[in-house]
């Protein structure tokens, strides 16, 4: 196979939403350092909704960015927590995948905490090609051409080869 044409995992990004600051955000970001040894980032409201009881730039919500073998290692370990299976209306048209797990004590080698309790947490994964680059350089950016795009079904033989992933 062409080297250029093989995908690969650019990024996976691990979101935990709570819905409110203080202590529970706190906790939550506690647990994402614990699972993925890299300090979260707080993400903030953009609009107000009274019925949530949140407000334009409140903190609600944490998720840290994994990359190269990190990003590999952690979506490993939660597919595990899933039991390795995955919809096909999880994967979009350029090649993503989203999943999330119920609760964080169903991903192997986690342990029920009292001080952080259970959160549930949403995960997405990025995948690419090696030519990417000429979308995200300074000088010269273009679009990446059709023919070169991560298409769906090759995100799916991807996590079905390296994850061993049953798609429903």
């Amino acid at each position: 196979m062409n080297p250029m044409e093989q995908v690969k995992i650019n990024k996976a990004t691990v979101n935990i939403g709570v819905g409110d600051g203080g202590e529970q955000l706190a906790r939550a970001e506690k647990l994402l350092t614990n699972i993925t040894n890299q300090k979260p980032v707080r993400t903030y409201s953009k609009v107000t909704n009274p019925e949530f009881g949140i407000r334009k730039g409140q903190p609600i919500a944490c998720k840290v960015t994994l990359r190269n073998e990190k990003a590999f290692d952690a979506v490993k370990l939660v597919l595990d927590g899933i039991g390795n299976r995955i919809k096909a209306s999880q994967f979009d048209k350029q090649g993503n995948v989203s999943f999330g797990i119920a609760e964080h004590i169903e991903i192997p080698g986690m342990r029920y905490d009292p001080d952080i309790g259970i959160f549930g947490m949403n995960v997405a994964v990025t995948f690419e090609k090696p030519g990417y680059r000429i979308k995200r350089r300074k000088i010269q950016n273009k679009k990446v051409p059709n023919k070169h795009q991560v298409t769906k079904e090759e995100t799916m033989e991807f996590m079905k080869e390296k994850f061993q992933v049953e798609i429903e």
